[in-house]
């Protein structure tokens, strides 16, 4: 322990929005009506440790959630400059919040202290699990920034998080065909010098081998917040979809090379979790849209060709 301490953390979900929010603001964030399912966690520390030579600091805040830490979700604050108390008045916004996320996930809020001649120098962090928190209510919390924690094995092993996106599926008894609908991704890995990706999405019915199965969106320039909006339709007889995989990635578009895979996610009956869940939730509900966000990773089963 530091004696720096993280006061003032206030720390709302609103359950079923496909949106968590890292709201660092000293006062406590309103409960938004209308956008239920976020996370808000409004933040100022007091006592930090100095860290420059006038015997200040230059703090910034870092939010990771854990595990699956990288720089796709990685969000942090404005630089408050000569404070030892400082106060962020931000709003951090996390896409694509599962319930899955609120069992295992914890958000990490490192505070550094920003050099611009040298490596930015870490202040100390602290962890709350997603768990700690209930549908809309805020929880508080005041706790001491320690050293830099260490991560454990199983977050060692976890497959590196690409973004999130937000899938539709519906079976169409009409028409007898499953409706897929790309609808956004948020926090996609950037692929770009420029810091961005131009990100477009490909869907396939697997196992199938001819190009009915395999549809692909317009490509959105210089973004990693895309919003498609498009929906694919497979011709396919209901009882048929036990045996198939739909398998949807995420491509970055380069002119005159081979484009990049950002991430991707697969949902069938051989998936688990919110993937498998989805899957179900169709095949239960014939007719009718559901609508989920999914984690990206860098890894899919099988091979991958663009």
């Amino acid at each position: 322990m530091n004696g720096s301490h993280l006061s003032l953390l206030h720390i709302a979900y609103f359950h079923h929005c496909p949106i968590a929010s890292s709201r660092l603001d000293p006062r406590t964030p309103p409960l938004i009506p209308g956008v239920p399912g976020s996370i808000n966690p409004s933040c100022s520390s007091t006592g930090l440790k100095p860290m420059d030579h006038n015997g200040l600091s230059d703090p910034y805040v870092k939010l990771h959630l854990l595990p699956g830490a990288s720089k796709a979700n990685k969000l942090r604050t404005k630089t408050l400059h000569n404070t030892l108390n400082p106060v962020w008045s931000e709003t951090l916004t996390y896409y694509g919040i599962t319930d899955e996320d609120m069992v295992r996930k914890t958000l990490r809020i490192s505070v550094c202290d920003e050099d611009k001649f040298r490596h930015n120098e870490f202040i100390g962090e602290t962890r709350i699990p997603l768990k700690k928190l209930k549908p809309n209510q805020i929880k508080n919390f005041n706790n001491c920034l320690e050293k830099q924690l260490p991560v454990n094995k199983t977050e060692d092993k976890s497959l590196e998080e690409r973004g999130r996106i937000m899938i539709s599926l519906k079976y169409n008894t009409q028409k007898s065909c499953l409706v897929v609908g790309i609808i956004r991704c948020a926090h996609l890995a950037a692929m770009d010098a420029n810091g961005f990706s131009d990100p477009y999405v490909k869907t396939y019915l697997k196992p199938d081998e001819n190009k009915k199965s395999k549809h692909k969106t317009a490509v959105k320039k210089k973004t990693l917040n895309p919003e498609f909006n498009e929906e694919f339709c497979y011709d396919i007889k209901y009882a048929d979809l036990t045996k198939k995989t739909l398998e949807v990635t995420v491509w970055d578009y380069d002119i005159g090379k081979s484009n990049d895979f950002i991430g991707g996610v697969s949902l069938g009956i051989n998936a688990n979790g919110e993937r498998l869940k989805h899957w179900f939730d169709c095949l239960k509900n014939k007719d009718k849209k559901i609508e989920r966000w999914h984690t990206l990773t860098n890894e899919l089963p099988g091979s991958l060709n663009d």
